[in-house]
């Protein structure tokens, strides 16, 4: 069943002789619990396409459909509900709340809108993310992998549609970024959390159910690992 969808998407910084295409013309779709791992050079567009999907930027043209609705034909108030409910996005730098500890920051989305906490949800993604013991923590008393593992439940606390990840391994050593890996397809595959991940790293992206390569804008290779 298809969860997301991408109609001729472009994408263009600047004008004239300065104009840049981030993104031209880019079209697929994704399926509901899949795990795609998006991959290409330094300036291929590829964290652009994951901020539009995530509706942090706008397309130049083309359309998005999430969960069968037109992302873009929403109005800002809209867009903000969407972003707090149909996306978790994770990101290299993690982004936490320094002034907010282990557990503020992980339900921090469902604050801001205003639901209730589900405690026993809560629990369960602290033994997940084997942030338990952790909880009152500040996340300068935190390694970056327990940071990051912060930010993962911070993204799927509230059960989005999709799960859109930046290089979200880009900071961390071998070990810490295979097990951020091992709980993002835990994610995947025990909450069925769609999974759209940006990587550099070769061997991470092997281990997603499919592969597309960017370039220059453009998709140049869609190649499905396994079903």
């Amino acid at each position: 069943m298809e969860i997301v969808r991408v109609e001729d998407l472009c994408k263009t910084y600047g004008r004239g002789e300065n104009e840049v295409k981030a993104l031209d013309h880019v079209s697929f779709s994704v399926d509901k619990g899949e795990f795609v791992a998006i991959i290409g050079p330094s300036g291929s567009g590829k964290s652009t396409l994951l901020h539009i999907l995530g509706a942090v930027d706008r397309p130049t043209g083309g359309k998005v459909y999430m969960d069968g609705r037109d992302v873009f034909a929403q109005n800002e108030d809209q867009l903000a509900i969407f972003r707090r409910r149909q996306v978790g996005l994770i990101y290299q730098f993690y982004n936490l709340i320094p002034v907010l500890n282990v557990t503020e920051n992980i339900t921090l989305p469902l604050l801001m809108d205003g639901q209730q906490v589900n405690e026993e949800r809560l629990r369960e993604m602290l033994t997940t993310l084997k942030l338990t013991g952790r909880e009152n923590h500040l996340p300068n008393q935190l390694s970056g992998g327990q940071q990051q593992r912060v930010s993962i439940g911070r993204a799927i606390m509230n059960a989005p549609a999709v799960v859109l990840a930046d290089e979200p391994t880009g900071n961390l050593d071998r070990k810490n970024s295979q097990e951020i890996v091992e709980l993002l397809k835990v994610s995947n595959q025990k909450y069925h959390q769609t999974l759209i991940m940006i990587t550099h790293d070769e061997s991470i992206a092997l281990q997603a159910d499919r592969i597309i390569s960017i370039e220059d804008g453009k998709i140049i290779r869609d190649e499905v690992i396994r079903r």
